[in-house]
Formats: C-alpha cells, structure tokens, sequence
C-alpha cells in the first residue's frame, strides 16, 4: 500500500486501518484546537541548521553561515576553532550530534560544506571534536565525500546514531541526478555508516565490494535533511527532498537502492517528466510521500510524556509551507497528518531533547520550544 498526498486542502479524516487505506489520500489538516504553544527561548538567529541540549542544559547551535554558538543563561557565545567552512547556496555549518556517550568522552560531531581537497567548490564532510572553554579541540575530519563542485544544492548533512553506537550521515546527490546516486565507486546520494571514530565497521554492506565507497549504507537518495533513530525499534529513518512532488520519508536498510532518480512520485521544477516509473523491481518504495513536496528538513519522533497525544507520532518540518507536520502512524503506515504552529517561518529542525521538550529551529526567528497550554 502506498499513501498519496495530493493536495494541502485543510480537511478532517478519521483514522482508518491500513486495509482502508489502499489508495486513499491522507491530506494535512489544522487542529480545531491546540494543546501546545510555542516560546521563543533563543532569538534573533538567521538559518539555525543544526542544535543539540547539553548537559548542563545549555545548547549548541549552528548557523549555516558558519558560527557555532553556545546559547546558556540567555547568554549566546561563539565558538571558535571551526574548520574553513564553504559557504554556498544550500551549503554551510549544518547538523550537530552528541556521541551517545558525551558525557564521558565529550564527542561532538558537526557536519559542514568542506572546500578541502583539490577541486575547486566544496562538498560534505563529518568533523568531531571537543569542546574547551568555548573551542573547539581536538578536531579529527572523519569523512569528506569527493569531488568538489561549486554546485550549492543537495549537501544532506543530517546526523545520528543508532543503538549499536554506529554513526550514520546523509550526503545529497549535489545536483548530479544522473551520475551520483546510483553509483556506489562514488560519493554523494548516499547514507553512510561509521564507527564512532570514523573508521568503516567491517560489515557495511560494500565492504568487499571493488571501487566502492566502502563507508557507504545505502544509495538512490536525492537529499536527506531529516534523520532520527526510531526510539520504539531502533531503525534509522530518514526523509529526503523531491523535486516538484515525490518528498519521502524512507527506513534505511543495509545496501538497499531507494531508487532515486530512476524511481519517483516527483517531476522537474518545470512541470516535465525526468522518469516515467514509480517502482522497479530492486528498488526500495518510500514508508510514505508527498505530493506536492513540502520541503522537509528535520525530523524528531515524540516519545516524551509531555505530549502524551503526539506519543509515538512524527514532527516533520516544512520550509515550503512554513509550519510544523504531525504525522501519526499506525503500523509505520501514516494515516493522519496535520499542519501546527503555522506561519513562525521556515522550518530547518526538530529536536526532542533529553529533557523532553521538542525545540524547533525556525530561519528569521531563533528556537523555539513546544510547551504544554496548562
């Protein structure tokens, strides 16, 4: 069964089992009303991309245009010892992690346009390092996906890891549809797994594999800006870009083709056709879709029990529309969606933070945090 969106009409649906859900469209509605409303804890911020909860309780954040800046007791302080950044259309200081063990090693892990290497342009690269009275120490690059190109779309960049203590990172396809995703000897289009310290664990699925990029997980991605690991099974999800239509939220599995650009439910910005197929035998269909794309960039599920009605559901950010979208599942089938926190601005990410409020990174505003009405 695939679930299609065919339109952002503000309807209501009831929830229906996935029988009943055969071609049936699950369109986004606005709540009646909200349990929820949103406080603007750190202002005055242009492209937040990235942000993390330490813990003291203070927050890291990444601008695009590369600062990193340390937000505690209302005080915001740059970072400094960050690599050259390659600021340049989509391109800049992007996702931030912690190890899952930081506060015992103290591992951050930033994901940045890198102009390093010997092409002109940039492409995405995996930095770790320590944080010392506001500097970064101890900076180790883990990866760096080649060429470079002064292309500026499609960097990826989002980071997690499993519960294994596996790194995973998504690098777009940098606007090279039909040379970059399909062909695992190079870089980009892709999620990648490591080690923790940015060697290539000795089961990835290309490892024996001639030529390829042996850090490679899984290919045929367009551009992954929203990665989480799913708090209820483990699993590493993530959605990526469409073009015009065909945005997808996907369940990575090890070696998989996720078919892009040779499948999709999408079309070129101009209205043409680029593939005229769906589906191809080898080739993995998304979890669910969007038709027309809302631009998703973050992602985060909700199992705090501070929104205990959102519990198990998905926050998707939309740029394109400018609003917060709850996706609820049933047996990883979505089968209601609906639009919050409308009008706040673009927005970049979610985050459900270890004290288990969610925090949204809203461009032209700052973060925001979810918090209950009463």
């Amino acid at each position: 069964m695939r679930t299609i969106f065919s339109s952002l009409s503000i309807i209501l649906i009831s929830c229906m089992s996935c029988a009943q859900q055969t071609e049936s469209e699950v369109k986004a509605e606005t709540p009646v009303s909200l349990n929820y409303t949103t406080q603007v804890i750190v202002p005055d911020l242009n492209i937040p991309w990235g942000m993390v909860l330490l813990p003291d309780g203070s927050m890291l954040i990444t601008e695009k245009t590369g600062e990193l800046i340390h937000f505690n007791n209302g005080k915001k302080t740059t970072i400094e010892g960050l690599p050259e950044i390659y600021v340049r259309g989509q391109g800049g200081l992007m996702d931030l992690e912690l190890h899952p063990d930081y506060k015992n090693n103290g591992w951050l892990y930033i994901s940045y346009a890198s102009p390093e290497g010997d092409e002109d342009g940039g492409n995405t690269a995996i930095l770790r390092a320590k944080l010392e009275n506001n500097t970064l120490v101890e900076k180790q690059v883990l990866y760096k996906a080649n060429p470079n190109t002064k292309r500026g779309q499609h960097w990826g960049s989002r980071i997690e890891f499993d519960n294994e203590g596996y790194l995973y990172f998504s690098v777009g396809d940098r606007g090279d549809r039909d040379v970059n995703p399909q062909d695992i000897t190079r870089d980009c289009g892709k999620i990648y797994r490591l080690n923790d310290d940015g060697s290539i664990p000795a089961d990835n699925p290309f490892i024996n594999t001639a030529h390829a990029k042996t850090a490679i997980y899984s290919y045929g991605h367009r551009n992954p800006q929203g990665m989480i690991k799913n708090p209820f099974t483990g699993n590493i999800w993530v959605h990526e870009h469409g073009p015009r239509g065909g945005d997808e939220i996907n369940i990575i599995q090890k070696g998989k083709n996720f078919g892009w650009p040779v499948i999709s439910y999408g079309i070129n910005y101009d209205g043409t056709a680029f593939t005229d197929i769906t589906e191809k035998e080898g080739m993995e269909q998304p979890l669910f879709y969007w038709v027309p794309s809302i631009a998703p960039s973050g992602m985060t599920f909700v199992s705090s029990d501070i929104y205990p009605n959102w519990k198990g559901n998905i926050l998707v950010g939309s740029l394109k529309f400018e609003y917060t979208e709850r996706l609820v599942l049933e047996n990883n089938k979505v089968v209601k969606r609906e639009k919050l926190f409308e009008g706040l601005g673009r927005v970049r990410n979610i985050l459900q933070a270890p004290d288990g409020y969610i925090y949204l990174a809203i461009e032209g505003l700052g973060i925001v945090k979810i918090v209950p009405k009463n």
